[in-house]
């Protein structure tokens, strides 16, 4: 297996660990969305929107993201307006209880909102909507974003349903053990809805962008950016279909279940994290090999 390289600092936390002297962070719950949308050249596969955390962040600073963020206690509402797959059914999805599942998505389609504009939600489990950029949408946006607003009353405000349906499932990924800060994340996939814009205005990115899954790849490997193992790893995936429908179609099919990177030395002595086992066979299949 693959293994990605560990400063020196990370080893010796590492360490702390397992030897007992220190004790694990208990992992917050978080839900992230790969916004897809067809290349502007054709042939190009997927483009995925990214944003570059503030280098101020206390977790993952100066790292490109996908928009997301931790569960808020108000998620798990069952009065939440709700159409497409049961949070029962998201549960056996996800690999998760009712309660969390529930939790989740209506984390990933909040945050998503929070953090680019874009709302999964519509009047009805037929119809989207089509337009979030007036000042009252932004007006709410920051409303929920500091926590002054719950999302089932946002919903419930503009006669909206979560439209749960426009998600798919892709992957989980669990903070390893030496780290301060842990969450158990579970990434979703989801197209731009048509009409909608994504917009610069989360507080915690300090640029965003519209890029081919390949070329964010791409130059995570050549150091022009930096990427978390799960970011770069679901971009590679995504970069090896041909459009967003083929991302959705492949989510569709997905069981998930939770995958923790552990710290493993090889036959030289050097320290690294395991990469998720997908990895070799998504690189070879990406031509990275």
């Amino acid at each position: 297996m693959l293994r990605l390289a560990l400063p020196p600092h990370l080893v010796e936390q590492s360490r702390a660990f397992t030897s007992g002297e220190a004790t694990p962070a208990e992992p917050r719950n978080a839900a992230t969305v790969l916004l897809l949308r067809a290349a502007s050249v054709p042939d190009e596969g997927p483009e995925v929107y990214l944003m570059r955390r503030q280098q101020s962040m206390a977790f993952a600073g100066g790292m490109w993201v996908f928009p997301g963020g931790g569960v808020d206690p108000t998620d798990d509402d069952p009065a939440v307006a709700w159409a497409g797959p049961s949070p029962a059914e998201w549960a056996e999805i996800l690999g998760a209880d009712e309660s969390l599942a529930r939790s989740l998505v209506c984390a990933a389609v909040r945050e998503t909102f929070e953090e680019s504009g874009v709302l999964l939600a519509g009047p009805d489990a037929q119809s989207v909507v089509a337009d979030t950029t007036g000042d009252d949408w932004e007006a709410d946006r920051v409303a929920l974003e500091a926590r002054e607003l719950s999302f089932h009353d946002f919903l419930l405000r503009r006669g909206l349903v979560l439209r749960s349906d426009l998600l798919g499932a892709y992957s989980a990924w669990l903070t390893p053990e030496f780290e301060p800060r842990r969450y158990r994340t579970w990434f979703f996939v989801a197209l731009l809805p048509e009409g909608q814009v994504t917009r610069d205005i989360s507080s915690e990115a300090s640029a965003v962008e519209w890029r081919t899954a390949r070329s964010a790849v791409d130059q995570a490997l050549e150091g022009a950016v930096i990427m978390m193992p799960p970011t770069f790893q679901n971009c590679l995936d995504v970069s090896l279909h041909a459009s967003p429908a083929e991302v959705l179609a492949e989510a569709a099919t997905r069981r998930i279940e939770m995958f923790m990177p552990e710290v493993a030395e090889d036959e030289a002595g050097e320290f690294g994290l395991t990469q998720h086992p997908d990895w070799e066979s998504l690189a070879t299949r990406g031509g990275l090999q």
